[in-house]
């Protein structure tokens, strides 16, 4: 085996799932791991999430590590250094539909792209451009957070207030982690709950 060539090739890893499920976490972790092997890292999430800082990833544990702010994805890549070997990026479901082309000209110059995000909008719905980056990663973890209701495996995100943007931030009160039987999109709306 070529070591000098499996060296210098690229890959995309996703972490998806419900919110609660530990995305975040698991993005730090993985991100923490390479700076301890003393790999260049960027880290990077989108200017729309400023919930909890401005420089910081935060999980909804308080784990924490610095990351900077971008408005889109080409500002991203324009901001990847040429000797960056690990790119952590968060909430990968509030950029433009050009992040799965993105993280694959990172994959293509040799980088190690990790993306977070949810896969489902609050209606249960594949959230952009979380499913496209998914058909071309080359790993895939799916995390489940706990159903709030029952206790069961959860993976959808129920909104718990009136609103129709599909982008809303919140943390929780404003979102619960629910499995598939306890899980009810027209809660968000106000209409009657399905039974």
């Amino acid at each position: 085996m070529d070591i000098e060539r499996t060296r210098h090739a690229g890959w995309i890893e996703v972490v998806c799932g419900s919110m609660f499920s530990g995305k975040s976490e698991e993005l730090i972790r993985r991100l923490r791991r390479a700076q301890i092997a003393r790999q260049k890292v960027q880290i990077f999430k989108p200017q729309f999430d400023t919930r909890f800082a401005d420089d910081e990833i935060v999980s909804h544990s308080e784990m924490r590590i610095p990351s900077q702010t971008v408005a889109s994805s080409a500002e991203l890549l324009q901001a990847v250094d040429e000797g960056t070997e690990v790119v952590g990026i968060d909430e990968g479901q509030f950029f433009d539909a050009d992040l799965p082309a993105v993280c694959n000209a990172l994959a293509d110059r040799g980088k190690r792209v990790i993306v977070a995000g949810l896969d489902q909008d609050y209606l249960g719905k594949p959230f952009e451009p979380m499913p496209q980056l998914l058909a071309v990663a080359e790993y895939i973890t799916k995390t489940l957070a706990i159903c709030m209701v029952c206790g069961n495996p959860a993976n959808h995100t129920q909104r718990l207030v009136a609103s129709s943007d599909r982008l809303l931030l919140g943390a929780q009160g404003t979102y619960e982690a629910r499995c598939r039987r306890c899980f009810d999109p027209t809660l968000s709306s106000g209409a009657e709950p399905s039974s």
